[in-house]
């Protein structure tokens, strides 16, 4: 059985990225186009939240599905976010060096510590009440407000060597085609033309949904078998598979030159995954039951302060290389991910 729960994460993982490379992508930049959104305001918020939607779907499952699976759904968003913020980034630098415009941001940064600040407020006591849930989707709405009215607020020029790159066709994904080409035959057949475009984002976002479920169940699955804490496999494995689609769009957009949205992606995803795809199921989890949500926080409140860490740690970075992040922060970052998984796993089997 393991091995089906083995194939089952490995064949979602592979098909989030390639949804994402060859449907979301396209069809995203043409939505952004048509709504005439910069790359920074398109990144922050209608790319982030769509590539997104992995995390935002398994914390919706989690906290639904019978058995108290909440930190799988908790473990999965705040991984992911370390991935964002360290792994993601580094990507960036290493495809190429990325020149940003300050205002944006100093904005991410800002509500990034404080969605931070506020999830570990809300852990401190081991429960989420509905006013706690609230306060997390409206915040998050306020940041989406304040997006649009930055470059209003602190006027800036967008920095772009925007180069043509076809559709992230040039993926290391698609090196694994003639492999998993039936999995891609199936996909063709079953998603729309590109010009429908619209259609292809929706249905991108609803196949993600379905995937995440697999998702869930896996993690659920390895997590009894292997007697590991499904926190651990969240924190992980989820959050690195759930991850693909935001790392294949940030890598996508930096080759073409748009590193300021890559970066305002990166950490836009991690904005809305905190205050948007934790809250809201927060919300659904109330409507339909009474009570509050029990969480396990110990785990989570350590990752969470070592997530604050790398958010720092990235400012500072940028900061001293005059808003530009090249070959060497990348390398750094990621090496720093690196030792945090190192450290997760050791505190697993050693302790």
């Amino acid at each position: 059985m393991v091995v089906v729960y083995i194939f089952a994460l490995l064949a979602s993982f592979y098909l989030l990225a390639r949804i994402s490379d060859k449907y979301f992508i396209p069809a995203l930049d043409k939505i952004a186009k048509d709504l005439k959104m910069s790359n920074d305001m398109a990144g922050a918020t209608l790319m982030a939240v769509g590539s997104s939607a992995p995390e935002l779907f398994v914390a919706l499952i989690a906290v639904l599905k019978p058995g108290g699976h909440v930190e799988i759904g908790m473990g999965t968003i705040v991984g992911s976010a370390i991935f964002n913020i360290l792994v993601i980034t580094g990507s960036i630098a290493l495809v190429k060096t990325a020149v940003l415009n300050w205002q944006p941001v100093v904005r991410d940064f800002i509500f990034y510590a404080f969605a931070i600040i506020s999830l570990l407020f809300v852990l401190q006591d081991g429960k989420v009440t509905i006013y706690e849930a609230t306060f997390f989707v409206v915040f998050y709405a306020f940041y989406v407000f304040m997006v649009i009215k930055w470059v209003k607020v602190f006027p800036y020029k967008e920095i772009t060597t925007e180069q043509k790159v076809s559709n992230g066709n040039k993926s290391f994904i698609h090196r694994w085609q003639k492999t998993l080409k039936p999995l891609d035959y199936i996909l063709d057949r079953f998603f729309p033309s590109q010009k429908y475009y619209y259609w292809v984002f929706f249905m991108s976002i609803a196949v993600i949904g379905a995937l995440c479920w697999v998702l869930v169940e896996g993690a659920i699955g390895i997590s009894e078998i292997f007697n590991i804490p499904e926190v651990f496999i969240a924190l992980i494995v989820l959050a690195i598979g759930t991850s693909v689609p935001d790392m294949m769009s940030s890598i996508i957009v930096a080759k073409q030159g748009r590193g300021g949205m890559a970066i305002s992606n990166a950490i836009g995803s991690n904005i809305f995954d905190i205050l948007f795809g934790l809250g809201l199921p927060w919300l659904i989890f109330f409507t339909l039951q009474k009570g509050e949500i029990a969480v396990e926080n110990e785990n989570m409140v350590r990752s969470i302060i070592l997530l604050l860490g790398s958010v720092i740690t990235v400012y500072i970075l940028l900061s001293l290389q005059n808003w530009k992040i090249g070959h060497k922060a990348g390398i750094i970052l990621i090496a720093l991910y690196i030792i945090y998984v190192l450290w997760e796993i050791s505190r697993i089997y050693l302790f």
